[in-house]
């Protein structure tokens, strides 16, 4: 069906971003395709403690409502924490209570990252974080099982030894040299997938997959696959990698 949108032929998307930081909107934006409209909302996290993303589902719940009351043809809430905490078949029942209770379709981080490994292929994964996990361990035993109850074999799980508020500081060269390493020590992967849309490392995608041979995931290129998979178009993007260049 048509947007009701003027201008968005190709569909509308509602977004629901967790920080007020800019960066990760912008970029996204530039790589959908023309005729797909955005709509996004904020929750506001700061800290990107573990006790924000649990505190703030509620509100998390009620923009989803103001995106289906707009009627937008799909909505994306951002923030891998709000769904991969309650675990890959948990998460799946709650976006399908939510679908049902909005009559809108809803595509959470966690399952655009888990369809686009899979997309490519990928099957023995190391997941490369944004920030460090120091102090919350937690975190990254529930990304580590989500992505193992959605059929992974999770070799390693590690991130960029920088804090929540300084990730978008971070050189994409330095991630570069980051998850070159991690590679190193499991070589036996075959594919890694990025978490976290606040560090501006898009440039480095192709590098990674051109040096180790093996596929890259990141979160906002998987954001864009998917919504186009979704909305039903199919426009290749050049110089981000192999999932946006192939469209799998």
């Amino acid at each position: 069906m048509p947007s009701s949108f003027p201008g968005t032929w190709r569909g509308v998307v509602g977004i629901i971003k967790p920080t007020l930081r800019p960066g990760s909107l912008e970029e996204f934006i530039r790589l959908l395709p023309e005729g797909i409209g955005v709509i996004p909302m904020f929750i506001g996290v700061k800290e990107g403690v573990v006790g924000e993303f649990l505190d703030n589902m509620d509100l998390m719940k009620r923009k989803i409502a103001e995106l289906a009351e707009l009627k937008v043809d799909l909505i994306h809430p951002e923030g891998a924490p709000f769904f991969t905490f309650m675990g890959y078949h948990r998460a799946a029942e709650i976006v399908k209570e939510l679908e049902v209770e909005h009559a809108t379709p809803i595509v959470t981080t966690g399952m655009t990252l888990v369809e686009a490994s899979r997309a490519l292929a990928i099957k023995k994964i190391i997941i490369f974080s944004s920030f460090d996990d120091t102090g919350e361990k937690i975190r990254f035993q529930k990304h580590s099982a989500y992505f193992r109850e959605a059929g992974f074999d999770v070799l390693a799980i590690e991130g960029m030894p920088v804090k929540f508020a300084d990730i978008g500081g971070l050189s994409s060269f330095e991630c570069y040299a980051f998850a070159k390493n991690l590679y190193l020590r499991h070589p036996e992967c075959d594919g890694i997938c990025m978490m976290g849309s606040g560090w501006r490392v898009m440039d480095i995608i192709p590098l990674l997959e051109q040096d180790l041979q093996i596929p890259v995931v990141h979160p906002v290129a998987a954001r864009v696959w998917a919504i186009q998979k979704r909305l039903h178009v199919r426009q290749p993007v050049k110089g981000c990698g192999r999932l946006l260049e192939e469209l799998p």
